[in-house]
């Protein structure tokens, strides 16, 4: 039997959560309820893309784990583990063929862009799937409260050259 009740997320939601990927990614996220994130991502493939209220599964895993998975409207899967506790972080992306030959197409506010994703998305190629699976390291994590829209509201090219640190 667990010693913590993996319904309870109040442990989770509201944090700010900023990591490295081991590959150089850089990358953040916000868990801004039970079942929505926003996130935005500094470098990497798609480095500048940030996304708003994306739906997402969101289930606590042990005291201090979380897991977060939630398909793009891109056709990109991700799955996250969030271990708070000892400031590490796993992610799973699932990037369909298409991304990974035309990432550019990506890399804005999604949310201005959605039926230009699922356009890009039903044409394709989704495969083969090119899977990134990576250990991260949390850099910085703050507690916003719960549905804060002014956590994650600009591209991280808008952002002060000191961020995270302007945030402490």
């Amino acid at each position: 039997m667990s010693t913590f009740d993996k319904h309870d997320l109040s442990g989770f939601v509201g944090k700010h959560v900023v990591y490295t990927y081991d590959n150089g990614w850089n990358y953040e996220i916000y868990v801004k309820n039970a079942h929505t994130l926003d996130y935005r991502i500094h470098s990497g493939l798609v480095g500048n893309r940030w996304v708003k209220d994306q739906k997402a599964y969101i289930v606590r895993v042990a005291s201090d784990v979380y897991k977060i998975s939630w398909t793009e409207p891109t056709g990109t899967d991700v799955s996250l583990i969030v271990n708070l506790g000892d400031n590490v972080f796993h992610g799973t992306i699932f990037f369909p063929r298409w991304v990974m030959n035309n990432p550019e197409k990506t890399v804005c506010f999604q949310n201005d862009h959605i039926p230009l994703m699922n356009s890009y998305r039903d044409a394709g190629p989704a495969y083969p799937t090119e899977v990134i699976d990576e250990f991260a390291t949390i850099t910085f994590v703050r507690d916003c409260g719960a549905d804060n829209d002014t956590v994650i509201d600009c591209a991280a090219s808008e952002l002060p050259a000191n961020f995270p640190d302007n945030l402490r």
